[in-house]
């Protein structure tokens, strides 16, 4: 899979992922820290990325609607911690079929994932 990691995301993660096969790519590398989200999100597209995020700003499925896009995860754990957001994610790309996130909206807790 295709990612691109917003800023708010653990540098380390990006090396995690690809450790798992993914082509990772961060907001960071590419300059566009501190940006407006629609220079993120503009960015994510013309990549065909899939972003991940814990910026609430991409949960909105009027404006980021599921299947016209590479699709976002919105990680919204109690505790985002650097540890806890490298534990949750690195976990559920080892055990979920991500394959499905693709085009889609995953909103994911300690708890639960929705996919819309």
């Amino acid at each position: 899979m295709k990612i691109k990691l917003d800023e708010n995301m653990p540098g380390r993660l990006a090396a995690l992922l690809a450790e798992l096969g993914h082509d990772v790519d961060t907001v960071l590398q590419e300059g566009l820290t501190g940006k407006p989200d629609y220079e993120v999100w503009r960015a994510t597209c013309a990549e065909g990325r899939f972003l991940i995020t814990q910026d609430l700003d991409f949960s909105d499925a009027t404006i980021f609607e599921p299947g016209s896009h590479g699709g976002i995860l919105l990680v919204r754990l109690r505790d985002p911690g650097r540890q806890a957001l490298l534990e949750h994610i690195t976990l559920l790309f080892k055990t979920e079929d991500i394959s499905c996130w693709e085009r889609r909206l995953v909103i994911t807790t300690e708890k639960k994932i929705r996919i819309k």
